[in-house]
């Protein structure tokens, strides 16, 4: 009877399930541990709390992911209990769960960059790099540790696997009822196997996403201990957030966003403009962006932004409008943030859009794009093409691999000098961005320069240092030249990086804290500003202050004029659009109110969503709704071309 019942095919396919569950527990504890100063778990009673909500997301991935294994351990195939079987049963489970448990290792270290578990998303990024084993190996020396504990865990896991088999069966007999038996074993195996990618068997339940790992958390970053990485990817493949949606009176969007502006706040002029996006420059490094912040012992890494500051208009609330370098692109040329799913590789992103190049390109300005790395890496190039620059400067323009770094590009030093000399080359106004690469992973500055600056308290910290004396010396070789008093400098960073004061800047809201600097020699620009500020006010601040006069399409606004716009800064802090406007901040997850939070509680920790709510309560969360309604409708309906 046990042969017709095949119990202990049962038995032992339940035991191997159970294996991955515990190691996506182990996974779990160690993404932790690699993040804690991050995650911030009280307790260890509440990280097993966050722990046993994660299992039914971890039983989606694991279904998903075993779902053939399962099926094959049960069909009546009349071999199962076959050693040949069981061995390619064997490849099956091991070659599908690893690679799929691999992707949790990844986040122990990819994490601490984006604050958000991994998704599809990141493979649009790798896909425009040409030097993926450069980079493969690469990491595998810095963060060798996490390679050894997933071979020691796959080892161990594989130990484990053998120690319980499959006996094999000879003679099943009376095959008609071992048909039988095995059909109900294998629909009573498909319906547990729904109920575990829905999360259970109501009705009413949609499939679990990932929002819903913020169900029962207090804190908005503890989802992403309940999270697990291949949940994450497989709910993000052939995801498109990108559709229309309707969620106020249209009257409401003019009134609040006003997303087609005309200024006539300055008389026309046609200064030069170069912006500058750095790579990975958070605010925490700056002295200048932290003078009124209160952190005890606070150092500061970039002795010449802080002197440039003093010169300069600065906005010491700023924040970026993604979590990736393509996104830092979109949002400052083109006033285009990026939420759940990046913009520039959305099915949207091919479409003619008015940008600051555009507007400076009908002034007769020459436009330029410089990046240090290969050319088409990270998809400048392409939406650089789309964005319509004149020319676009890379790896292969600089033509000189001696200054190569190794891993990323050109060091920032010698390619922003080479820009220097390509602008000096310009017989027109210009408008030239520089992306940087250098203050990035695997943080390390060129031989020359080692023992130059401090190395601080992580990695990053030299990095930084290495690359405001690389703007040191761009500034100090620009000055000399004709064009330089007639031209406007910002600075901003794509996003944050390594962070070592914790207490401040892993704060929920500070995760996407940049600076925001913009200086114009011998003018009256100068001075700080404390209001909210975002990367997408970049597009509009310049075109004010340059007199154009024309309608444009910007969600953002001018830093420089009061044009009837509240600041406001908005983002995606990995589970919920962020809105921080007035006295308040404001999250939503696309559906329905997430939560609502004083503007000091930057961790998001006191949510005041059941309290009474006040008019500006409401207003932020018209404004919010508002905001992605023209942002998703404008993309989706092609209309960014004004």
């Amino acid at each position: 009877m046990k042969k017709i019942f095949r119990l202990q095919e049962y038995s032992v396919l339940l035991y191997r399930i159970l294996l991955v569950y515990i190691f996506y527990f182990i996974s779990r504890v160690l993404f932790f541990i690699y993040n804690k100063d991050v995650l911030k778990v009280d307790s260890f009673f509440d990280f097993l709390s966050l722990s046993y909500r994660g299992l039914a997301f971890d039983t989606t991935s694991i279904v998903y992911i075993n779902s053939l294994f399962i099926f094959l351990s049960v069909l009546p195939l009349f071999v199962n209990s076959s050693k040949k079987f069981q061995s390619r049963l064997t490849v099956l489970y091991f070659v599908t769960n690893l690679i799929a448990y691999a992707s949790n290792f990844v986040d122990f270290i990819y994490y601490k960059f984006i604050y958000s578990r991994t998704t599809i998303a990141v493979l649009d990024t790798l896909e425009h790099e040409t030097n993926k084993g450069n980079m493969f190996f690469r990491f595998m020396i810095s963060y060798w540790h996490v390679y050894a504990l997933f071979i020691l865990l796959a080892g161990l896991w594989y130990y484990l696997y053998k120690k319980v088999k499959v006996v094999e069966v000879e003679g099943i007999g009376k095959k008609v009822k071992y048909v039988s038996y095995s059909i109900l074993g294998f629909l009573f195996v498909v319906f547990l196997c729904i109920g575990g990618i829905r999360g259970d068997y109501k009705k009413s339940t949609r499939p679990l996403s990932m929002i819903d790992a913020n169900r029962h958390v207090k804190k908005v970053q503890h989802g992403d201990i309940v999270l697990n990485t291949p949940f994450s990817i497989i709910r993000t493949l052939g995801k498109d957030s990108f559709k229309k949606v309707d969620y106020v009176e249209e009257s409401l969007v003019e009134k609040f966003i006003e997303p087609i502006k005309t200024y006539n706040n300055n008389p026309k002029s046609k200064p030069n403009i170069v912006i500058i996006i750095t790579e990975s420059m958070g605010r925490e490094y700056i002295g200048a962006f932290n003078k009124n912040v209160n952190i005890p012992n606070y150092v500061s890494y970039t002795p010449f932004l802080d002197s440039l500051a003093q010169h300069s208009k600065v906005f010491v609330n700023a924040h970026a409008n993604g979590s990736k370098s393509i996104h830092g692109m979109s949002s400052v040329l083109s006033g285009i943030p990026s939420f759940k799913d990046a913009f520039t590789s959305s099915p949207y992103s091919n479409q003619k859009i008015q940008s600051l190049v555009s507007c400076l390109k009908e002034l007769d300005y020459d436009t330029s794009f410089f990046h240090g790395a290969p050319n088409g890496s990270m998809g400048f190039l392409g939406f650089g093409n789309i964005l319509g620059f004149d020319h676009y400067y890379g790896k292969t323009e600089y033509n000189n691999d001696k200054d190569f770094d190794g891993s990323w590009g050109i060091w920032d030093e010698p390619f922003l000098q080479y820009m220097k000399k390509e602008l000096d080359k310009k017989t027109k106004p210009f408008m030239a961005t520089v992306f940087t690469i250098t203050s990035h992973e695997p943080f390390v500055v060129p031989e020359k320069y080692k023992g130059k600056f401090p190395k601080g308290n992580i990695p990053m910290h030299e990095c930084v240092g290495y690359t405001d004396y690389a703007f040191k010396r761009f500034f100090e070789e620009a000055k000399k030249e004709a064009w330089f008093n007639n031209t406007i400098f910002i600075l901003t960073a794509d996003h944050c990086n390594q962070v070592y004061y914790g207490d401040e800047y892993y704060k929920v809201v500070n995760r996407q804290a940049v600076p925001i600097l913009i200086y114009k020699p011998n003018s009256s620009l100068k001075g700080e500003n404390t209001d909210f500020a975002q990367q997408i006010d970049i597009y509009p601040t310049v075109l004010d202050l340059i007199g154009y006069n024309k309608p444009f399409r910007s969600l953002g606004r001018s830093l420089v004029s009061e044009n009837g716009v509240k600041p406001f800064a908005i983002n995606f802090n990995g589970a919920h659009y962020q809105l921080q406007r007035g006295n308040y901040i404001y999250t939503f997850d696309g559906k329905e109110t997430a939560g609502i939070y004083k503007k000091e509680d930057l961790g998001l920790l006191n949510n005041l969503k059941a309290s009474v709510w006040n008019k500006e309560m409401k207003e932020n969360e018209i404004v919010c709704k508002a905001f992605l309604q023209s942002y998703f409708n404008s993309i989706v309906d092609r209309k960014l071309n004004n």
